[in-house]
């Protein structure tokens, strides 16, 4: 097969029989892996790779044919009433949904060694990403049985896909903390294969240079999710269970969970077969464009287009101002955040055409304007969002927008690197990921009727960002808008450098005042009222440089550390009614 597909040079330098043969069979064992990883093989592998590099050099545009136009989908505005009944349509859907994260990737680009899922999402309470993740899952599957008067006793599925990087530290992590609370039947581990490396605009395929019989490997990208699910057979699985989506997300965006029930609920009440979740976007911003395209040949697709690409194109089919800003202040072509839901039965048949495969591209760094060697070995790339480009016509794809502050903050890019981010721009860092989430609770409190003093600038590695009220609470107490309503009454107030930690269910916030810092931890069957006045030293906010290696890594690259200078902790662990009362 390989002869047959031009690979004749990964056996020239193979000695005679009964020398190496053991590294051979090595060789060998490599080769079945990479052919049976990949949809249709190493043949569909090296076939498409020739014609994606015949494609680069010759500088082909992907969108030639196709003209750019925005396409239909829901706007909306946190807190109204439609907002507040879409988030109820989606927490009586969740009980049908299975959910799949994407985390085969380690967090050195944001200059951590671990598991970016490990990562604290924020420091005042200390879970991690992944912690939130799992209780964020059960809160919705709590929340979703108690809507329907069945005995509904719906285990919600959880995925994790993984690499050869992430799957050991990944199955430590949940195993050391006990599924964080989650059924360990009910998780999942996907282990994602890497690709073969290719040297040349030929597709030859690149030898390991420290080992001439090893094929050298690089990721393929989170477009591989697709067909880990086809051959895990999951899908026919909750297909069979009565499961109707299939929600796909990322590894450090501690927002999320903010947007799924109302866009879970966009997707029940339109009919959505493909829904992306989508903040608004500045013209020209680095984020992928939501765009519907039409071909001359009369084809449509609904797809994400890069940012770079989405100007130019633009340009080219009488638009000559590009992509710019509309009445509204942003682009009309809605930012694409990675998080997708899927309808499952569509997903399935589209899938049994496909195997999962997902359109691919090369990116090849040459050696200069001829275009004829590389600076070093490529491979092709696959992106989840790429998934509705083979979809049909007939597909009801789009998408649901929502306000950044509220759904979007990752955490990706390192402290120097944010530093560089021009002015106005989002940083995407562990600072600004963490001051997002102070940020969406005050303004979820706020909404609701509590007063949240305003923040104070500061400026943590070089980053200028808004330092609000430290405020955090488990998935269980503001699941959604309804639920943290319900539970702020009176003239509650929170005071700029205070710090409130919510843990439990039935915690009411009626005529607290806080000036300090304070933690409550209180198990279901308590009801708590914080009507008092506290009061106290609180924690301090003290500046950390990135450099200084005394610190942890998980706080070098936030810039800032808290003091627990003093701190009001109440633990309710009784049943029955409480108060915490001046």
């Amino acid at each position: 097969m390989l002869l047959n597909e031009g690979q004749i040079h990964l056996f020239e330098h193979w000695p005679e029989p009964g020398a190496d043969d053991d590294k051979k069979r090595r060789f060998f064992d490599q080769v079945r892996r990479l052919n049976s990883s990949y949809p249709g093989g190493l043949v569909s592998y090296i076939q498409n790779a020739k014609k994606l590099l015949a494609d680069s050099k010759a500088g082909k545009n992907p969108y030639d044919g196709f003209t750019p136009s925005v396409p239909s989908g829901e706007v909306l505005n946190f807190g109204d009433d439609n907002f507040v009944s879409l988030e109820a349509a989606g927490i009586k859907e969740a009980r049908n949904a299975a959910f799949v994260l994407v985390a085969g990737g380690l967090g050195e680009r944001l200059g951590y060694k671990g598991i970016k899922v490990a990562l604290p999402r924020e420091t005042t309470a200390g879970k991690c990403f992944l912690q939130h993740y799992i209780e964020s899952i059960l809160a919705l599957q709590e929340a979703s049985c108690k809507m329907v008067d069945d005995g509904c006793q719906t285990k919600i599925p959880f995925v994790i896909m993984t690499s050869d990087d992430t799957n050991a530290l990944t199955i430590k992590l949940l195993e050391t903390n006990s599924y964080f609370g989650m059924e360990p039947s009910q998780v999942k581990l996907l282990k994602q294969e890497k690709v073969a490396c290719l040297a040349d605009n030929d597709a030859w395929l690149a030898l390991d240079p420290s080992d001439k019989y090893k094929i050298q490997t690089k990721p393929h990208g989170h477009g591989d999710v697709h067909s880990l699910l086809y051959s895990s057979g999951l899908l026919e699985q909750w297909k069979s269970e009565g499961r109707k989506w299939v929600l796909f997300f990322q590894d450090t965006n501690g927002l999320l969970f903010n947007a799924i029930p109302s866009a879970l609920g966009v997707s029940a009440t339109k009919g959505y077969n493909v829904n992306s979740l989508a903040v608004p976007r500045k013209a020209k911003e680095a984020i992928g464009g939501i765009t519907k395209l039409t071909h001359v040949d009369g084809r449509t697709m609904v797809i994400n287009v890069e940012y770079n690409q989405l100007d130019p194109l633009l340009r080219a089919t009488g638009h000559p101002d590009g992509d710019a800003n509309c009445e509204t202040g942003y682009s009309p072509y809605p930012g694409n955040i990675n998080q997708l839901i899927l309808e499952l039965g569509p997903y399935i048949e589209e899938l049994k055409k496909t195997h999962g495969a997902i359109s691919e591209f090369v990116n090849p760094k040459y050696t200069d304007s001829t275009k004829t060697a590389f600076k070093s070995s490529t491979r092709l790339e696959c992106m989840m969002q790429d998934y509705p480009k083979t979809l049909p016509p007939s597909a009801k794809v789009g998408f649901t927008v929502m306000a950044t502050w509220l759904a979007y903050a990752p955490v990706k890019n390192n402290p120097e690197d944010a530093a560089k981010v021009p002015k106005g721009n989002p940083y995407h860092s562990a600072t600004s990921g963490e001051m997002a989430i102070y940020k969406a609770n005050s303004l979820i409190l706020r909404k609701a009727g509590a007063q949240i003093a305003d923040p104070v600038v500061d400026t943590f590695n070089g980053q200028e960002v808004e330092v609000w009220p430290r405020i955090t609470w488990s998935p269980r107490w503001g699941l959604t808008f309804k639920s943290v309503k319900e539970k702020v009454h009176d003239n509650s107030s929170v005071s700029q450098r205070s710090a409130l930690v919510i843990n439990g269910q039935n915690v009411f916030l009626e005529g607290l005042s806080l000036d300090g810092t304070l933690i409550v931890n209180a198990v279901d069957e308590a009801e708590v009222k914080l009507t008092s006045h506290v009061q106290n030293k609180g924690w301090t906010i003290q500046h950390v440089d990135y450099k200084d290696t005394s610190e942890k890594e998980e706080i070098r690259i936030r810039g800032f550390k808290f003091e627990k200078v003093e701190q009001l902790e109440v633990n309710y662990t009784e049943p029955g009614k409480h108060s915490l009362s001046a």
